[in-house]
Protein backbone atom coordinates (compact mmCIF):
# COMPACT_ATOMS: atom_id res chain seq x y z
CA UNK A 1 0.00 0.00 0.00
CA UNK A 2 2.83 2.39 0.80
CA UNK A 3 4.34 1.77 -2.60
CA UNK A 4 1.07 2.60 -4.35
CA UNK A 5 0.87 5.90 -2.50
CA UNK A 6 4.42 6.82 -3.48
CA UNK A 7 3.46 6.34 -7.14
CA UNK A 8 0.32 8.46 -6.87
CA UNK A 9 0.34 10.84 -9.87
CA UNK A 10 -1.06 13.58 -7.63
CA UNK A 11 2.34 13.64 -5.95
CA UNK A 12 3.81 15.04 -9.16
CA UNK A 13 1.96 18.28 -8.47
CA UNK A 14 3.69 18.69 -5.11
CA UNK A 15 7.10 17.79 -6.50
CA UNK A 16 6.80 20.12 -9.51
CA UNK A 17 5.69 23.10 -7.40
CA UNK A 18 8.41 22.46 -4.81
CA UNK A 19 11.02 22.15 -7.57
CA UNK A 20 9.87 25.47 -9.06
CA UNK A 21 10.90 27.15 -5.80
CA UNK A 22 14.07 25.12 -5.19
CA UNK A 23 15.53 25.67 -8.67
CA UNK A 24 15.76 29.50 -8.32
CA UNK A 25 17.15 29.13 -4.78
CA UNK A 26 19.78 26.60 -5.88
CA UNK A 27 20.65 28.83 -8.85
CA UNK A 28 21.18 31.83 -6.62
CA UNK A 29 23.33 30.03 -4.05
CA UNK A 30 25.38 28.25 -6.74
CA UNK A 31 26.49 31.67 -8.02
CA UNK A 32 29.02 31.75 -5.16
CA UNK A 33 30.99 29.04 -6.99
CA UNK A 34 31.91 31.49 -9.76
CA UNK A 35 32.17 34.94 -8.15
CA UNK A 36 32.58 38.07 -10.25
CA UNK A 37 35.77 39.31 -8.55
CA UNK A 38 36.07 42.67 -10.30
CA UNK A 39 32.47 43.61 -9.69
CA UNK A 40 32.62 42.37 -6.08
CA UNK A 41 35.75 44.41 -5.48
CA UNK A 42 33.95 47.45 -6.84
CA UNK A 43 30.86 46.74 -4.72
CA UNK A 44 32.93 46.11 -1.59
CA UNK A 45 34.87 49.33 -2.03
CA UNK A 46 31.94 51.55 -2.96
CA UNK A 47 28.42 50.21 -2.45
CA UNK A 48 28.45 47.22 -0.10
CA UNK A 49 29.09 49.15 3.16
CA UNK A 50 26.29 51.57 2.30
CA UNK A 51 23.99 48.71 1.31
CA UNK A 52 24.52 46.94 4.61
CA UNK A 53 24.10 50.12 6.62
CA UNK A 54 21.03 51.32 4.72
CA UNK A 55 19.33 47.92 4.82
CA UNK A 56 20.03 47.53 8.54
CA UNK A 57 18.79 51.03 9.39
CA UNK A 58 15.72 50.64 7.20
CA UNK A 59 14.73 47.22 8.57
CA UNK A 60 15.28 48.14 12.23
CA UNK A 61 13.63 51.54 11.81
CA UNK A 62 10.52 50.16 10.11
CA UNK A 63 10.26 47.37 12.70
CA UNK A 64 10.41 49.89 15.57
CA UNK A 65 8.02 52.32 13.85
CA UNK A 66 5.41 49.69 12.98
CA UNK A 67 5.80 47.99 16.35
CA UNK A 68 5.03 51.13 18.34
CA UNK A 69 2.16 52.31 16.14
CA UNK A 70 0.67 48.87 15.44
CA UNK A 71 0.70 47.66 19.05
CA UNK A 72 -0.63 50.91 20.49
CA UNK A 73 -3.47 51.11 17.97
CA UNK A 74 -4.18 47.41 18.47
CA UNK A 75 -4.46 47.94 22.21
CA UNK A 76 -6.74 50.96 21.96
CA UNK A 77 -9.17 49.41 19.45
CA UNK A 78 -8.93 45.84 20.75
CA UNK A 79 -9.06 46.25 24.53
CA UNK A 80 -10.40 49.76 25.17
CA UNK A 81 -13.67 51.58 24.52
CA UNK A 82 -13.80 55.20 23.36
CA UNK A 83 -15.89 57.31 20.95
CA UNK A 84 -15.36 56.18 17.34
CA UNK A 85 -13.74 52.86 18.25
CA UNK A 86 -15.85 50.87 15.79
CA UNK A 87 -14.92 53.22 12.96
CA UNK A 88 -11.21 53.25 13.76
CA UNK A 89 -11.15 49.45 14.17
CA UNK A 90 -11.50 48.92 10.40
CA UNK A 91 -10.39 52.32 9.08
CA UNK A 92 -6.90 51.99 10.57
CA UNK A 93 -6.31 48.94 8.35
CA UNK A 94 -6.97 50.91 5.13
CA UNK A 95 -3.33 52.01 4.62
CA UNK A 96 -2.68 48.42 3.50
CA UNK A 97 -4.40 49.41 0.24
CA UNK A 98 -1.62 51.90 -0.51
CA UNK A 99 1.45 50.31 -2.11
CA UNK A 100 4.61 51.66 -0.52
CA UNK A 101 5.85 53.09 -3.83
CA UNK A 102 2.58 55.00 -4.29
CA UNK A 103 2.89 56.45 -0.79
CA UNK A 104 6.51 57.32 -1.60
CA UNK A 105 5.83 59.50 -4.64
CA UNK A 106 2.84 61.17 -2.92
CA UNK A 107 5.08 62.02 0.02
CA UNK A 108 7.85 63.39 -2.19
CA UNK A 109 5.37 65.39 -4.25
CA UNK A 110 4.08 67.01 -1.07
CA UNK A 111 7.28 67.32 0.96
CA UNK A 112 10.07 67.86 -1.57
CA UNK A 113 11.83 71.24 -1.86
CA UNK A 114 9.43 72.40 -4.59
CA UNK A 115 6.41 70.80 -2.92
CA UNK A 116 3.59 72.73 -1.23
CA UNK A 117 4.64 71.89 2.35
CA UNK A 118 8.13 73.39 2.10
CA UNK A 119 6.79 76.32 0.07
CA UNK A 120 4.37 77.15 2.89
CA UNK A 121 7.09 76.74 5.52
CA UNK A 122 9.34 79.21 3.67
CA UNK A 123 6.64 81.87 4.06
CA UNK A 124 6.91 81.64 7.85
CA UNK A 125 9.09 84.42 9.33
CA UNK A 126 12.54 83.10 10.09
CA UNK A 127 12.19 80.15 7.70
CA UNK A 128 12.94 82.04 4.48
CA UNK A 129 15.41 80.22 2.26
CA UNK A 130 15.51 77.14 4.46
CA UNK A 131 14.86 73.59 3.32
CA UNK A 132 15.07 70.09 4.74
CA UNK A 133 16.12 66.92 2.96
CA UNK A 134 13.30 64.39 2.66
CA UNK A 135 15.34 61.74 0.82
CA UNK A 136 16.80 60.41 4.05
CA UNK A 137 16.51 57.35 6.27
CA UNK A 138 13.90 58.72 8.74
CA UNK A 139 11.48 59.67 5.98
CA UNK A 140 11.95 56.39 4.09
CA UNK A 141 11.25 54.54 7.34
CA UNK A 142 8.13 56.61 7.96
CA UNK A 143 6.72 56.17 4.44
CA UNK A 144 7.23 52.39 4.36
CA UNK A 145 6.14 52.05 7.99
CA UNK A 146 2.84 53.86 7.37
CA UNK A 147 1.88 51.28 4.74
CA UNK A 148 3.05 48.25 6.75
CA UNK A 149 1.95 48.97 10.34
CA UNK A 150 -1.48 47.28 9.69
CA UNK A 151 0.30 43.90 9.72
CA UNK A 152 1.22 44.45 13.38
CA UNK A 153 -1.98 46.33 14.16
CA UNK A 154 -4.36 43.60 12.99
CA UNK A 155 -2.50 40.75 14.71
CA UNK A 156 -1.97 42.61 17.99
CA UNK A 157 -5.58 43.79 17.99
CA UNK A 158 -6.76 40.20 17.52
CA UNK A 159 -4.56 39.12 20.42
CA UNK A 160 -5.80 41.84 22.78
CA UNK A 161 -9.43 41.10 21.85
CA UNK A 162 -8.76 37.41 22.41
CA UNK A 163 -7.45 38.01 25.93
CA UNK A 164 -10.58 39.76 27.12
CA UNK A 165 -10.87 41.97 30.15
CA UNK A 166 -10.83 39.11 32.66
CA UNK A 167 -7.05 38.82 32.57
CA UNK A 168 -6.59 42.56 33.16
CA UNK A 169 -9.14 42.51 35.95
CA UNK A 170 -7.20 39.73 37.62
CA UNK A 171 -4.02 41.80 37.40
CA UNK A 172 -5.77 44.82 38.90
CA UNK A 173 -6.85 42.74 41.90
CA UNK A 174 -3.12 42.22 42.47
CA UNK A 175 -2.67 46.00 42.73
CA UNK A 176 -1.44 46.75 39.17
CA UNK A 177 -2.58 49.93 37.44
CA UNK A 178 -3.95 49.50 33.85
CA UNK A 179 -0.75 50.93 32.31
CA UNK A 180 1.46 48.59 34.37
CA UNK A 181 -0.85 45.64 33.65
CA UNK A 182 -0.50 46.35 29.93
CA UNK A 183 3.31 46.08 30.01
CA UNK A 184 3.51 43.20 32.51
CA UNK A 185 0.51 41.07 31.46
CA UNK A 186 -1.16 41.94 28.15
CA UNK A 187 1.99 42.73 26.16
CA UNK A 188 3.95 39.57 27.12
CA UNK A 189 0.92 37.40 26.33
CA UNK A 190 0.65 39.02 22.89
CA UNK A 191 4.35 38.68 22.07
CA UNK A 192 3.94 35.76 19.61
CA UNK A 193 1.29 37.67 17.65
CA UNK A 194 3.36 40.86 17.60
CA UNK A 195 6.59 39.13 16.58
CA UNK A 196 4.72 37.29 13.83
CA UNK A 197 3.44 40.62 12.51
CA UNK A 198 6.90 42.19 12.74
CA UNK A 199 8.37 39.26 10.80
CA UNK A 200 5.89 39.93 7.99
CA UNK A 201 6.80 43.63 8.11
CA UNK A 202 10.51 42.84 7.84
CA UNK A 203 9.89 40.50 4.89
CA UNK A 204 8.04 43.25 3.05
CA UNK A 205 10.68 45.83 3.97
CA UNK A 206 13.57 43.72 2.71
CA UNK A 207 11.60 42.95 -0.46
CA UNK A 208 10.66 46.57 -1.16
CA UNK A 209 12.01 47.94 -4.41
CA UNK A 210 9.63 50.66 -5.54
CA UNK A 211 9.68 52.97 -2.52
CA UNK A 212 13.45 52.85 -1.97
CA UNK A 213 14.12 53.42 -5.68
CA UNK A 214 11.84 56.47 -5.68
CA UNK A 215 13.75 57.85 -2.69
CA UNK A 216 17.10 56.96 -4.34
CA UNK A 217 17.84 55.00 -1.17
CA UNK A 218 20.15 52.12 -2.05
CA UNK A 219 19.36 48.75 -0.49
CA UNK A 220 20.01 45.19 -1.64
CA UNK A 221 16.95 45.20 -3.90
CA UNK A 222 18.11 48.27 -5.83
CA UNK A 223 21.66 46.90 -5.94
CA UNK A 224 20.41 43.65 -7.48
CA UNK A 225 18.58 45.63 -10.16
CA UNK A 226 21.63 47.80 -10.88
CA UNK A 227 23.94 44.78 -11.02
CA UNK A 228 21.75 43.21 -13.68
CA UNK A 229 20.77 46.24 -15.76
CA UNK A 230 23.71 48.51 -14.87
CA UNK A 231 26.72 46.17 -14.72
CA UNK A 232 24.99 43.58 -16.97
CA UNK A 233 26.11 40.87 -14.57
CA UNK A 234 23.53 38.27 -13.61
CA UNK A 235 26.11 36.49 -11.45
CA UNK A 236 26.73 39.55 -9.30
CA UNK A 237 22.97 40.06 -9.01
CA UNK A 238 22.57 36.41 -7.98
CA UNK A 239 25.29 36.69 -5.35
CA UNK A 240 23.68 39.78 -3.85
CA UNK A 241 20.34 37.96 -3.98
CA UNK A 242 21.72 35.10 -1.91
CA UNK A 243 22.27 37.46 1.04
CA UNK A 244 18.63 38.51 0.91
CA UNK A 245 17.50 34.90 0.66
CA UNK A 246 19.35 34.04 3.87
CA UNK A 247 17.59 36.89 5.69
CA UNK A 248 14.21 35.86 4.23
CA UNK A 249 14.66 32.23 5.34
CA UNK A 250 15.54 33.37 8.86
CA UNK A 251 12.42 35.54 8.99
CA UNK A 252 10.23 32.70 7.72
CA UNK A 253 11.61 30.47 10.48
CA UNK A 254 11.03 33.12 13.15
CA UNK A 255 7.51 33.86 11.90
CA UNK A 256 6.63 30.15 11.86
CA UNK A 257 8.13 29.59 15.31
CA UNK A 258 6.14 32.37 16.95
CA UNK A 259 2.96 31.52 15.03
CA UNK A 260 3.04 28.09 16.70
CA UNK A 261 3.16 29.82 20.08
CA UNK A 262 -0.03 31.78 19.46
CA UNK A 263 -2.69 30.78 21.98
CA UNK A 264 -6.39 31.51 22.23
CA UNK A 265 -7.90 32.22 25.62
CA UNK A 266 -11.50 31.88 26.67
CA UNK A 267 -12.38 35.46 27.52
CA UNK A 268 -16.00 34.56 28.26
CA UNK A 269 -15.25 33.16 31.69
CA UNK A 270 -16.43 35.16 34.67
CA UNK A 271 -18.98 37.08 32.58
CA UNK A 272 -16.29 39.33 31.14
CA UNK A 273 -16.90 38.53 27.51
CA UNK A 274 -16.61 41.50 25.12
CA UNK A 275 -16.10 43.98 27.97
CA UNK A 276 -13.50 46.69 27.46
CA UNK A 277 -11.62 49.26 29.48
CA UNK A 278 -13.69 52.42 29.17
CA UNK A 279 -11.63 55.55 28.50
CA UNK A 280 -13.02 58.83 29.77
CA UNK A 281 -12.07 62.48 29.85
CA UNK A 282 -8.63 63.44 28.60
CA UNK A 283 -7.62 59.81 28.07
CA UNK A 284 -10.44 59.36 25.57
CA UNK A 285 -9.63 62.68 23.88
CA UNK A 286 -5.95 61.87 23.34
CA UNK A 287 -6.68 58.37 22.02
CA UNK A 288 -9.19 59.73 19.48
CA UNK A 289 -6.69 62.43 18.48
CA UNK A 290 -3.90 59.86 18.07
CA UNK A 291 -6.02 57.49 15.96
CA UNK A 292 -7.26 60.39 13.81
CA UNK A 293 -3.72 61.68 13.24
CA UNK A 294 -2.43 58.27 12.11
CA UNK A 295 -5.41 57.77 9.80
CA UNK A 296 -4.94 61.24 8.30
CA UNK A 297 -1.25 60.93 7.45
CA UNK A 298 -1.38 57.24 6.48
CA UNK A 299 -4.49 57.21 4.30
CA UNK A 300 -6.83 60.22 4.09
CA UNK A 301 -4.33 62.94 3.07
CA UNK A 302 -2.43 60.70 0.58
CA UNK A 303 -5.70 59.55 -1.05
CA UNK A 304 -7.01 63.13 -1.30
CA UNK A 305 -3.76 64.28 -2.89
CA UNK A 306 -3.83 61.30 -5.25
CA UNK A 307 -7.39 62.19 -6.28
CA UNK A 308 -6.49 65.85 -6.89
CA UNK A 309 -3.54 64.93 -9.10
CA UNK A 310 -5.58 62.27 -10.93
CA UNK A 311 -8.34 64.76 -11.77
CA UNK A 312 -5.67 67.10 -13.10
CA UNK A 313 -4.33 64.35 -15.38
CA UNK A 314 -7.82 63.44 -16.59
CA UNK A 315 -8.63 67.07 -17.41
CA UNK A 316 -5.45 67.34 -19.46
CA UNK A 317 -6.56 64.40 -21.62
CA UNK A 318 -3.64 62.12 -20.73
CA UNK A 319 -5.90 59.61 -19.03
CA UNK A 320 -6.91 57.97 -22.33
CA UNK A 321 -3.31 56.82 -22.84
CA UNK A 322 -3.62 54.47 -19.86
CA UNK A 323 -6.38 52.35 -21.42
CA UNK A 324 -3.91 49.98 -23.09
CA UNK A 325 -1.83 49.80 -19.91
CA UNK A 326 -4.93 48.90 -17.86
CA UNK A 327 -5.94 46.17 -20.32
CA UNK A 328 -2.46 44.62 -20.24
CA UNK A 329 -2.37 44.84 -16.45
CA UNK A 330 -5.75 43.15 -16.03
CA UNK A 331 -4.94 40.48 -18.60
CA UNK A 332 -1.66 39.66 -16.91
CA UNK A 333 -3.21 39.72 -13.43
CA UNK A 334 -6.23 37.58 -14.33
CA UNK A 335 -4.11 35.03 -16.20
CA UNK A 336 -1.70 34.74 -13.28
CA UNK A 337 -4.59 34.56 -10.79
CA UNK A 338 -6.25 31.65 -12.63
CA UNK A 339 -2.91 29.80 -12.96
CA UNK A 340 -2.00 30.31 -9.30
CA UNK A 341 -5.43 29.37 -7.93
CA UNK A 342 -5.53 26.24 -10.07
CA UNK A 343 -2.08 25.28 -8.77
CA UNK A 344 -3.18 26.03 -5.20
CA UNK A 345 -6.25 23.82 -5.64
CA UNK A 346 -4.17 20.92 -6.96
CA UNK A 347 -1.56 21.37 -4.22
CA UNK A 348 -4.17 21.44 -1.47
CA UNK A 349 -5.95 18.36 -2.79
CA UNK A 350 -2.66 16.48 -3.25
CA UNK A 351 -1.75 17.15 0.37
CA UNK A 352 -5.24 16.09 1.45
CA UNK A 353 -4.80 12.72 -0.27
CA UNK A 354 -1.40 12.15 1.34
CA UNK A 355 -0.73 14.00 4.60
CA UNK A 356 2.70 12.45 5.21
CA UNK A 357 5.59 14.42 6.66
CA UNK A 358 7.41 14.58 3.32
CA UNK A 359 4.29 15.83 1.58
CA UNK A 360 3.75 18.54 4.20
CA UNK A 361 7.40 19.56 3.89
CA UNK A 362 7.20 19.80 0.10
CA UNK A 363 3.96 21.78 0.37
CA UNK A 364 5.68 24.18 2.76
CA UNK A 365 8.57 24.61 0.32
CA UNK A 366 6.11 25.26 -2.51
CA UNK A 367 4.61 28.24 -0.64
CA UNK A 368 7.81 29.76 0.76
CA UNK A 369 8.24 31.91 -2.36
CA UNK A 370 6.06 34.64 -0.82
CA UNK A 371 8.94 35.47 1.54
CA UNK A 372 11.39 35.95 -1.35
CA UNK A 373 11.86 39.49 -2.72
CA UNK A 374 10.69 40.02 -6.29
CA UNK A 375 14.17 41.05 -7.43
CA UNK A 376 15.59 37.79 -6.08
CA UNK A 377 12.97 35.68 -7.86
CA UNK A 378 13.48 37.56 -11.11
CA UNK A 379 17.21 36.75 -11.04
CA UNK A 380 16.73 33.17 -9.82
CA UNK A 381 14.25 32.38 -12.57
CA UNK A 382 15.89 34.23 -15.44
CA UNK A 383 19.23 32.36 -15.15
CA UNK A 384 17.85 28.78 -15.49
CA UNK A 385 15.30 29.93 -18.09
CA UNK A 386 18.08 31.46 -20.20
CA UNK A 387 20.12 28.25 -20.01
CA UNK A 388 17.11 26.12 -20.91
CA UNK A 389 16.33 28.57 -23.71
CA UNK A 390 19.84 28.08 -25.05
CA UNK A 391 19.36 24.30 -25.14
CA UNK A 392 16.06 24.71 -27.00
CA UNK A 393 17.72 26.99 -29.57
CA UNK A 394 20.55 24.52 -30.14
CA UNK A 395 18.06 21.68 -30.58
CA UNK A 396 16.01 23.79 -33.00
CA UNK A 397 19.12 24.67 -35.01
CA UNK A 398 20.07 20.99 -35.26
CA UNK A 399 16.59 19.94 -36.38
CA UNK A 400 15.61 22.91 -38.56
CA UNK A 401 19.04 24.38 -39.40
CA UNK A 402 17.80 27.87 -38.51
CA UNK A 403 18.26 30.12 -35.50
CA UNK A 404 14.84 30.89 -33.98
CA UNK A 405 16.25 33.45 -31.55
CA UNK A 406 15.10 33.57 -27.91
CA UNK A 407 12.18 31.22 -27.36
CA UNK A 408 11.26 31.70 -23.69
CA UNK A 409 13.34 34.73 -22.69
CA UNK A 410 11.45 38.00 -22.74
CA UNK A 411 8.03 36.33 -22.83
CA UNK A 412 4.99 36.38 -20.58
CA UNK A 413 5.77 32.75 -19.67
CA UNK A 414 8.74 33.84 -17.53
CA UNK A 415 6.62 36.47 -15.77
CA UNK A 416 3.86 33.95 -15.02
CA UNK A 417 6.40 31.47 -13.64
CA UNK A 418 7.78 34.14 -11.30
CA UNK A 419 4.27 35.17 -10.20
CA UNK A 420 3.38 31.53 -9.52
CA UNK A 421 6.33 31.11 -7.17
CA UNK A 422 5.86 34.50 -5.50
CA UNK A 423 2.11 34.38 -4.85
CA UNK A 424 1.21 30.69 -4.60
CA UNK A 425 1.06 31.08 -0.80
CA UNK A 426 -1.64 33.76 -1.17
CA UNK A 427 -3.92 31.49 -3.18
CA UNK A 428 -3.06 28.40 -1.18
CA UNK A 429 -4.03 29.98 2.13
CA UNK A 430 -7.61 30.71 1.07
CA UNK A 431 -8.08 27.43 -0.81
CA UNK A 432 -6.55 25.16 1.81
CA UNK A 433 -8.54 26.71 4.67
CA UNK A 434 -11.71 25.80 2.75
CA UNK A 435 -10.36 22.34 1.95
CA UNK A 436 -9.80 21.66 5.65
CA UNK A 437 -13.50 22.31 6.33
CA UNK A 438 -14.62 19.53 3.97
CA UNK A 439 -15.32 16.31 5.85
CA UNK A 440 -13.09 13.34 4.94
CA UNK A 441 -16.22 11.17 4.83
CA UNK A 442 -17.11 12.77 1.49
CA UNK A 443 -13.84 11.52 -0.02
CA UNK A 444 -14.45 8.08 1.41
CA UNK A 445 -17.98 7.96 0.01
CA UNK A 446 -16.71 9.03 -3.39
CA UNK A 447 -14.03 6.32 -3.35
CA UNK A 448 -16.65 3.68 -2.40
CA UNK A 449 -18.69 4.75 -5.43
CA UNK A 450 -15.64 4.17 -7.61
CA UNK A 451 -14.93 7.83 -8.43
CA UNK A 452 -11.37 8.78 -9.33
CA UNK A 453 -9.43 11.55 -7.61
CA UNK A 454 -10.04 13.93 -10.50
CA UNK A 455 -13.79 13.30 -10.45
CA UNK A 456 -13.90 13.77 -6.66
CA UNK A 457 -12.06 17.06 -6.96
CA UNK A 458 -14.23 18.30 -9.83
CA UNK A 459 -17.66 17.19 -8.58
CA UNK A 460 -17.34 17.44 -4.79
CA UNK A 461 -14.50 19.70 -3.69
CA UNK A 462 -14.66 22.33 -6.40
CA UNK A 463 -18.33 23.29 -5.79
CA UNK A 464 -17.67 23.49 -2.04
CA UNK A 465 -14.55 25.62 -2.56
CA UNK A 466 -16.06 28.26 -4.85
CA UNK A 467 -16.08 30.94 -2.14
CA UNK A 468 -12.48 30.28 -1.13
CA UNK A 469 -11.38 30.18 -4.76
CA UNK A 470 -13.10 33.49 -5.47
CA UNK A 471 -11.35 35.07 -2.48
CA UNK A 472 -8.03 33.64 -3.64
CA UNK A 473 -8.58 34.96 -7.18
CA UNK A 474 -9.22 38.49 -5.90
CA UNK A 475 -6.24 38.48 -3.52
CA UNK A 476 -3.82 37.11 -6.13
CA UNK A 477 -5.12 39.45 -8.85
CA UNK A 478 -4.49 42.52 -6.71
CA UNK A 479 -1.04 41.30 -5.60
CA UNK A 480 0.02 40.63 -9.19
CA UNK A 481 -1.08 43.99 -10.58
CA UNK A 482 0.75 45.77 -7.72
CA UNK A 483 3.97 43.74 -8.15
CA UNK A 484 6.74 45.97 -9.50
CA UNK A 485 10.25 44.35 -9.53
CA UNK A 486 9.26 41.02 -11.14
CA UNK A 487 7.28 42.79 -13.86
CA UNK A 488 9.98 45.40 -14.40
CA UNK A 489 12.82 42.88 -14.68
CA UNK A 490 11.15 40.09 -16.69
CA UNK A 491 8.50 41.76 -18.86
CA UNK A 492 8.58 41.56 -22.67
CA UNK A 493 9.61 44.68 -24.54
CA UNK A 494 6.85 47.29 -24.43
CA UNK A 495 4.74 45.35 -21.96
CA UNK A 496 3.97 48.12 -19.48
CA UNK A 497 1.70 47.62 -16.50
CA UNK A 498 0.40 50.20 -14.03
CA UNK A 499 3.26 49.47 -11.62
CA UNK A 500 5.88 49.77 -14.39
CA UNK A 501 4.31 53.02 -15.58
CA UNK A 502 4.55 54.43 -12.07
CA UNK A 503 8.23 53.45 -11.91
CA UNK A 504 8.98 55.13 -15.25
CA UNK A 505 7.14 58.34 -14.37
CA UNK A 506 8.55 58.65 -10.87
CA UNK A 507 12.07 58.03 -12.22
CA UNK A 508 11.58 61.27 -14.15
CA UNK A 509 10.06 63.10 -11.16
CA UNK A 510 6.57 63.16 -12.76
CA UNK A 511 4.62 62.83 -9.50
CA UNK A 512 1.39 64.28 -10.90
CA UNK A 513 1.29 62.04 -13.98
CA UNK A 514 2.01 58.99 -11.81
CA UNK A 515 -1.10 59.72 -9.73
CA UNK A 516 -3.62 58.23 -12.15
CA UNK A 517 -2.11 54.73 -12.34
CA UNK A 518 -1.51 55.01 -8.60
CA UNK A 519 -5.23 55.70 -8.07
CA UNK A 520 -6.17 52.59 -10.02
CA UNK A 521 -3.88 50.48 -7.83
CA UNK A 522 -5.27 51.98 -4.62
CA UNK A 523 -8.86 51.28 -5.71
CA UNK A 524 -7.89 47.69 -6.47
CA UNK A 525 -6.00 47.39 -3.17
CA UNK A 526 -9.02 48.35 -1.07
CA UNK A 527 -10.84 45.15 -2.11
CA UNK A 528 -8.55 42.64 -0.33
CA UNK A 529 -8.32 44.93 2.70
CA UNK A 530 -12.11 44.83 3.07
CA UNK A 531 -12.07 41.03 2.67
CA UNK A 532 -9.34 40.73 5.29
CA UNK A 533 -11.16 42.98 7.78
CA UNK A 534 -14.40 41.03 7.38
CA UNK A 535 -12.57 37.74 7.85
CA UNK A 536 -10.82 38.91 11.01
CA UNK A 537 -14.05 40.35 12.45
CA UNK A 538 -15.69 36.96 12.00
Amino acid sequence: MHRIKSLDPWQLVVWILAASVLIPLITIFSSFLTPEKEIWQHLSATLLPDLLRNTLFLASGVALFTGVIGVSLGWFTGACDFPGRRFFSWALALPMALPAYVMAFIFLGLMDFSGPVQQILRTVPGMEGRMFEVRSTPFVVMVIGLTLYPYVYLLSRASFMNQGRAILEASRTLGLRPSIAFFRVALPMSRPWIVSGLALVLMETLADFGAVSIFNYDTFTTAIYKSWFGFFSLKAAAQLSSLLVILAVVLVFVEGLFKKRMRYYDSSRGGAAHTRLKLKGWSSFWVVTYCTFILLIAFIIPVIQLAVWSLKVLRSGDGVAYLEVIIKTLFLGSTAAVLICLSALLLSYSRRRNDSFSNRLLSRISTVGYALPGTVLAVGIFIPISKFDGLLRELWMVLANTDPGPILQGTVVVMLAAYLIRFLAVGFGSVDSGMQNIKPSLDEASAILGRSGGETLRKIHFPLLKKGLLTALVLVLVDVIKEMPITLMTRPFGWDTLAVKIYELTSEGEWVRAALPGSYLVLAGIIPVILLINQMEK
